[in-house]
């Protein structure tokens, strides 16, 4: 009985296995989740939403949570991928290298910018890397960030060398809100992402570009405004890189899509978010 009974159980082992191994998922059929920072929600749902009408057989969760939560999710396996701006610190990509035991190797996929803006009617026009410098010291909190733990904080606190505790800011959630109501606050400055507003022909961006002004960055004797070619050459001073980081090993689901979004398919989709596309124009784009 003993011998029938463990010969029962071992079928069954196999019978899960080979079960398992079908459920797998690959790039033209399964279910994953991704996310994605509420600053690049733009462009990550139009090439999800591309993908998949590409691929009906799947379906792709886009989850929108703070920069630095998504990279938790990422190292606990809760998600399969997810989109990132900043560097990662020497001992995130050790946690990377040791939670995900793959090589560290972000693919970049466009060319986004953190914005410093004023409400239309606003008398600034510009604003210096040395009066950034210095807001984000100040009691007087001028500069408004959509959170904590957001990728635009992140990414301001990493180019001039700090950590984002170290800063002095005001909170409004979302880029959508800080522009909303940055009419409310006619002394401060909002500071959101390029893709919040770059869509072109989005009705709900064109709302929130005419709501608000732009100011240019003064660094040495030039001024800089947001445009194609200043984020394909990287001469706007707050120009940075999207890219994604997976912790899949085979070429399944998740690096199918990213392997989508990084070709010319992918790549026409961020163009057509009013983004830098990197791999069209790789040769232009040039990381600094």
């Amino acid at each position: 009985m003993k011998k029938i009974f463990f010969l029962f159980m071992a079928i069954l082992a196999v019978i899960y296995s080979c079960s398992k191994d079908k459920d797998v998922d690959n790039p033209n059929k399964g279910e994953i989740t991704i996310e994605a920072d509420e600053s690049f929600k733009s462009v990550s749902e139009a090439l999800v939403e591309r993908y998949t009408a590409l691929n009906p057989k799947t379906k792709i969760n886009l989850v929108i949570k703070k920069e630095d939560f998504g990279l938790l999710d990422l190292l606990d396996r809760k998600v399969r991928v997810i989109v990132m701006s900043r560097e990662l610190s020497q001992k995130e990509k050790e946690a990377y290298d040791t939670k995900v035991d793959l090589p560290w190797k972000p693919a970049k996929f466009a060319a986004d910018a953190v914005l410093f803006v004023v409400p239309k009617n606003s008398p600034l026009e510009s604003i210096s890397m040395d009066e950034i410098a210095s807001e984000l010291q100040s009691e007087k909190k001028r500069f408004i960030f959509d959170g904590t733990n957001s990728s635009n904080l992140n990414f301001i606190a990493q180019k001039f060398s700090k950590n984002p505790s170290d800063l002095k800011f005001s909170i409004i959630n979302g880029n959508e809100n800080v522009v909303e109501q940055l009419k409310n606050y006619p002394d401060k400055i909002g500071v959101i992402s390029y893709n919040t507003i770059s869509r072109p022909y989005g009705k709900e961006a064109e709302k929130l570009r005419n709501e608000l002004k732009i100011l240019k960055v003064v660094k040495g004797n030039k001024s800089y405004d947001v445009s194609n070619d200043s984020l394909k050459n990287m001469t706007y001073p707050f120009t940075r890189i999207l890219y994604f980081l997976t912790n899949e090993g085979y070429y399944g689901l998740g690096n199918g899509f990213i392997r989508f979004s990084c070709q010319q398919l992918g790549q026409i989709v961020v163009e057509k978010e009013g983004l830098q596309p990197y791999n069209i124009f790789k040769r232009e784009v040039q990381m600094r």
